[in-house]
This record gives C-alpha cells, sequence and structure tokens, in this order.
C-alpha cells in the first residue's frame, strides 16, 4: 500500500504514519525525521534546512524534493510506503507525481488528519523534548514525574524551536496558504479520507485503521 499523510503541525501524522509502517510492514518515509538527522549530524543539507525549520517556513524544494526521490527508489519502499510530511505544496505533488511516474507506481490513498488551531497550538507548545534518549512529554497531557526532566534518564527536558507558539502560528500560516490547497489537488487523482484527530491517540489509530480495512487490534502494535 503506498500512502500520503497530510495534515497540519502537531495532529499526530508522525505517530499514525509509525503505526501504519509496524502494521503495514512498510517503511516510514518522513521528511521530517531526515531533516533531524541531517540537523543532529550538522550536514550541509541540515545546515540549510535548520535555518527554515526553526522560523516555521517550509524547506526549499530544492533541498526536499531530490532526498525524497531517492529514498522512494530504495527496495524496501517497493511494497509500499506511508509518506509524511511531504508532498507540502502543490508544486512538491506534482514533483512527486512525477517520481511515482518514474517508478511506475500508483497511490493508494490519501489520509487527512484534521484538528482545529487553537487546539494544535496547545498540543505543541506545551510538548517537551528528551535531547538525550528522545522521549516525548507534554506539561499538561503527559507531564514527566519530576518537573522538567526525563523519567528514562534524568536529563533536562527541552522546549524544540518550532514548538514555541510564535513558531506554531507561522507554521499554522504556511500550511493553511501551502498545504491545505494539496487536497483539491488530489480531489481527483486518489481516494481522500478525512479523520479528525482526538486527543486519546488510539481513538484516531482506530479511525485510521478502519479507513484502510485493517483491524489494528489483530496486530498488537498498540
Amino acid at each position: 500500500m503506498r500512502l500520503i499523510l497530510l495534515g497540519a503541525p502537531g495532529v499526530g501524522k508522525g505517530t499514525q504514519a509509525t503505526l501504519i509502517s509496524k502494521a503495514l510492514s512498510i517503511p516510514h518515509v518522513s521528511t521530517g525525521d531526515m531533516f533531524r538527522y541531517h540537523i543532529s549530524n550538522n550536514t550541509d543539507l541540515g545546515m540549510k534546512a535548520k535555518q527554515y525549520i526553526e522560523k516555521g517556513m517550509l524547506v526549499p524544494d530544492e533541498i526536499t524534493v531530490g532526498m525524497v526521490a531517492d529514498r522512494l527508489k530504495q527496495e524496501d519502499c517497493q511494497n509500499g510506503f506511508v509518506l509524511d510530511g511531504f508532498p507540502r505544496t502543490i508544486q512538491q505533488a506534482i514533483f512527486l507525481d512525477k517520481i511515482l511516474k518514474d517508478l511506475n507506481i500508483q497511490l493508494d490513498m490519501v489520509i487527512n488528519i484534521t484538528l482545529d488551531d487553537r487546539n494544535i497550538i496547545s498540543r505543541l507548545s506545551g510538548r517537551r523534548i528528551c535531547p538525550r534518549c528522545n522521549a516525548v512529554y507534554h506539561i499538561e497531557d503527559k507531564p514527566p514525574k519530576n518537573d522538567g526532566v526525563c523519567d528514562n534518564c534524568n536529563a533536562k527536558l527541552i522546549q524544540r524551536e518550532d514548538d514555541k507558539e510564535e513558531t506554531i502560528i507561522r507554521r499554522l500560516q504556511v500550511y493553511h496558504s501551502q498545504s491545505e490547497p494539496i487536497l483539491e489537488y488530489y480531489k481527483n487523482k486518489v481516494k481522500i479520507v478525512n479523520i479528525e484527530s482526538h486527543k486519546l491517540i488510539e481513538v484516531t489509530t482506530k479511525r485510521v485503521f478502519d479507513a484502510l480495512g485493517v483491524d489494528y487490534k489483530m496486530l498488537n502494535i498498540c
């Protein structure tokens, strides 16, 4: 199965993509993960991407498209994939069409996860990350046992630059102006399923897997 997960920052695309990847045994192709890898390793690509990401801006296509094309050509993507974070503009969607045409494959579904801006801002601005073990917390919904300290490794938790409220607002503005129109682009090209993100991850997961026609409880992934 070849899927695209769309939705604004903070709706839970990454979490659902990870679960789909595990359940269907297809790779989770995340541009966000690719960028974070390059940024943490101080590569040239990472340094170029960082200046855009920290300002809540989209990374330019010339940095992103080639990276995605190379990833989809790898052997583990031959039987399917779930794309998370790409495409983010109509131009990127057009590029993706060309990539898939060259590979002689077609998309099966676009899953669009929705949530209102107010809840997105609350979700993301309250998120805290452990820089050592990458554990994720939330100051209201999933606080650490000791304030500001990771339960797993006792490292001091941090707030990512792109999780600060002013950056989130800019990210949402970019999403609404540049990414939301992708839904119209795919309207007559592939099946689109809209799913509202729930505060409880397992509720969203059930909605996603119902759309895929898969009983996630039978897969023992949650």
